[in-house]
């Protein structure tokens, strides 16, 4: 089993924590060049030092369309090309529509599925002219069914689903893959957890999962042969039932 990414470039959204930090920690131990993009430079700078110099860091607003634009063209400068992109920046904003926050809902959307969209529109040329690439968008169970105490996120990942299923039967003839991974809890810095106790605690329980769970059944999708396309992978602690 091939577990390498070796030299490959692997951008990833939302790295500076959570999921996206996993995401790039992980492609850089399976021996990838990695593009991290998120708001904070010092975070990024934080989770650089982790992999090392094959790592560099861009900071930026994927809500502003100039930004993931920009983003995209100084990460295909800074390896030549961009190989795989992990599209994991999101934003949660969860309860009732009636007490919903509209502004809230639109600042969500554009993160969630605008930027998604724009950001694999602007990696697509590259990849399609050179036969190879794989994209993995990170969705949610909630992108699977519709869950009443986050219905707005719940219909961004929606969109995500359908996104993702319609583009890659659309690339598939290019040799690209396309996929999805929906997780369910991940005890992280954007459902509010932090602590470590209190996140082994609840690992114990079956009650969540680690960032870095996603991250290894992420990887496990890109490191398939080139025959196998894995659409969609949703990974739930063991405990959850929705």
């Amino acid at each position: 089993m091939d577990w390498t990414l070796t030299d490959k470039a692997v951008l990833v959204t939302g790295a500076s924590s959570g999921i996206g930090r996993a995401l790039a920690v992980a492609a850089g131990q399976a021996g990838a060049r990695v593009i991290l993009a998120g708001r904070s430079r010092t975070r990024l700078e934080e989770v650089r030092g982790t992999i090392g110099e094959r790592a560099v860091c861009l900071s930026g607003d994927l809500s502003e369309p100039a930004e993931v634009d920009r983003i995209a063209a100084e990460a295909e400068a800074a390896f030549g090309q961009i190989d795989i992109l992990l599209a994991n920046a999101g934003l949660y904003v969860p309860g009732d529509v009636a007490e919903g926050d509209p502004d809230a809902w639109d600042a969500l959307l554009k993160v969630n599925v605008n930027s998604v969209f724009r950001l694999v529109r602007r990696v697509l040329p590259g990849m399609i002219a050179r036969g190879a690439g794989d994209i993995v968008i990170t969705s949610s169970v909630s992108g699977h069914q519709a869950i009443q105490w986050e219905p707005v996120y719940s219909a961004s990942k929606h969109a995500i689903q359908s996104f993702t299923h319609g583009l890659r039967r659309q690339v598939a003839r290019h040799g690209l893959r396309v996929g999805a991974i929906a997780p369910g809890v991940v005890l992280n810095p954007l459902w509010g957890m932090a602590d470590g106790a209190d996140i082994d605690a609840k690992v114990a329980a079956h009650e969540g999962i680690r960032s870095e769970d996603v991250a290894e059944a992420v990887m496990f999708m890109l490191t398939r042969p080139p025959h196998v396309t894995i659409r969609d992978l949703v990974i739930l602690p063991q405990g959850q039932d929705i």
